[in-house]
């Protein structure tokens, strides 16, 4: 049933509505299970793996400073703040104007989309911050401060330059920040801001489609992405991490990102995904192309042009070679730049955000 504001809701009774609930109870302990190894870095519950170093090695020698660029509250308000807010607005946004069904079992369609957006969300900086923390106790790389948060220097420790140094002992009572000393690659700042603000671009890319100002959306991508390498760069400024720790950073927050978008189907613009269909001619399309104007009849799974099975976002169609739909208001066919994702109503690209509709067998 629709409730008039755009928002479509669908009875769930009995053992739908039961196996729906156990489905969410399972999102939360995959979320869970995803995060336990963040919490039993962050709770000190493991020891970093003890390198020993160089004699004489000049990437190890820089002065700490006590203060950050951006320190790590900095950095986790404001990535969960700034991409969580522009993910609920959009869903908002979504909800509110364009017709959008749920079959979960919370009768609110506003919460359903959120839970489903933000839940994405949330297990991937789990998952990115969990692969941090693990690479850190793991390889227990040593900060470029280390030296001198250790409290010694070469000329104390009276050894041959060139020779490897096993175990030393540190003249630093505050044993927390020795063991964050030994915990260099790869940069936690650099990954989660390259997860967040990533992610967020794609979000954009794939929910921001006005049209009116086409340099609006890469705008906002460049200001986000460069937000991110800012952030990793500060890191070596501030002499916590080797540039080559912030490169690591960058390359995890990104594979993150893009993994979890493409399993959340959320990357449907980059994979240009076609249903492969039986083409039937159509008479009130027969006037726009000779022998090839069909009716799209969707199959079980779109596959994309390459040929690569996209099984996480089924009921995706593109129309790429004939004008398979046509505006309901100015009875224009629509071209390939025209996108139907579940088989609903899309705007058409050519006459100012009319609707088309395509007419799909399921």
């Amino acid at each position: 049933m629709e409730n008039g504001t755009g928002k479509k809701l669908i009875e769930i009774t009995g053992p739908a509505l039961s196996k729906r609930k156990l489905l969410v109870g399972l999102d939360l302990l995959c979320l869970f299970l995803a995060s336990i190894p963040l919490f039993a870095c962050e709770l000190k519950a493991l020891s970093p793996y003890r390198r020993g170093f160089i004699c004489g090695d000049p990437s190890i020698t820089y002065p700490y400073l006590h203060r950050e660029a951006i320190p790590d509250e900095l950095l986790i308000t404001g990535g969960i703040i700034i991409t969580g807010l522009t993910i609920a607005l959009g869903e908002c946004y979504r909800v509110r104007f364009h017709g959008v069904s749920s079959k979960a079992f919370v009768r609110n369609v506003y919460v359903s989309c959120l839970y489903k957006e933000l839940g994405c969300f949330l297990f991937g900086c789990c998952v990115g911050q969990s692969l941090t923390n693990m690479a850190k106790l793991s390889v227990g790389r040593l900060r470029p401060h280390f030296l001198s948060v250790c409290g010694i220097t070469y000329a104390s420790l009276n050894c041959t330059p060139g020779t490897y140094i096993e175990t030393v002992t540190c003249r630093q009572p505050d044993h927390q920040l020795e063991e964050e000393a030994r915990c260099s690659f790869f940069s936690g700042h650099a990954s989660f801001a390259m997860f967040t603000m990533l992610y967020l671009a794609f979000y954009l890319q794939a929910r921001l489609t006005w049209r009116g100002a086409r340099l609006l959306r890469p705008m906002l991508q460049f200001f986000l992405i460069m937000l991110a390498i800012y952030t990793g760069l500060t890191r070596i400024s501030d002499y916590r991490h080797h540039p080559s720790d912030v490169l690591a950073g960058y390359i995890q927050g990104a594979l993150t990102a893009y993994w979890v978008v493409s399993i959340t189907c959320l990357l449907v613009f980059v994979h240009q995904c076609v249903v492969p269909c039986s083409c039937e001619r159509s008479p009130s399309l027969s006037s726009s192309r000779d022998s090839e104007s069909p009716e799209m009849r969707a199959c079980d799974q779109p596959s994309c042009k390459r040929g690569v099975v996209v099984r996480s976002c089924p009921r995706v169609v593109e129309c790429v070679s004939v004008s398979c739909v046509r505006c309901l208001v100015c009875d224009q066919p629509s071209c390939a730049l025209c996108r139907v994702l579940g088989c609903k109503e899309v705007a058409h690209p050519s006459c100012g955000g009319c609707a088309c509709r395509v007419k799909v067998a399921v």
